[in-house]
């Protein structure tokens, strides 16, 4: 798959993770998306290291889970990380 497969397929899922896991994100639907593209990136990397399926195909519905997947870490990870900078120390 071309790399604009790769951002069209980042761009979707980062959409769809932000809808299962609605809430406040620093940086909007831009950020939410740059998340989605990360996101398809690791769950590539998950996908090809645990069960031996990578992103390959665009139209692959393992490709669209994978994808999906690993932008929902990305994005819990993003949320995790954001929200323990915001807290003040006092």
């Amino acid at each position: 798959m071309g790399i604009v497969g790769w951002i069209v397929l980042g761009l979707v899922v980062g959409a769809l993770a932000k809808a299962i896991m609605p809430g406040e994100d620093g940086g909007g639907v831009l950020v939410t998306m740059l998340l989605g593209v990360v996101g398809a990136f690791v769950g590539g990397l998950i996908g090809n290291w645990v069960f031996g399926v990578g992103i390959d195909r665009f139209w692959s519905l393992s490709t669209w889970i994978l994808a999906l997947v690993g932008s929902l870490i990305v994005l819990g990870a993003h949320r995790a990380i954001i929200g323990r900078r915001s807290v003040p120390r006092g």
